[in-house]
């Protein structure tokens, strides 16, 4: 079996669903206490939580806390303000 890798999943936290970890978005809560998106894929240091691509999903992370309860921690307005930003540009990118 030379040749075959080893996949990390990953599960979204608000869909349930496992997935490979390349096909989710890292969310962080970075130790000075901010939450941001992981773009450089698992380097930033802190707790993780993944969301899927599906519009969905990020609407109901943001409005429903979920994203507070994974990360342990109530986000700030700012940080939630730039995830919805991100989640507009991802759901824009998918219609294309």
């Amino acid at each position: 079996m030379p040749g075959r890798r080893h996949i990390p999943l990953r599960r979204c936290v608000v869909c349930r669903t496992q997935l490979p970890q390349r096909e989710l978005v890292r969310i962080v809560k970075t130790p000075q206490g901010r939450v941001a998106v992981d773009t450089e894929r698992k380097k930033t240091a802190g707790r993780g939580a993944y969301l899927c691509h599906t519009p969905t999903c990020w609407e109901q992370g943001l409005k429903k806390a979920k994203l507070d309860y994974a990360l342990r921690q109530p986000m700030s307005a700012e940080d939630r303000q730039s995830l919805q930003e991100f989640a507009r540009a991802l759901i824009q990118q998918a219609q294309v």
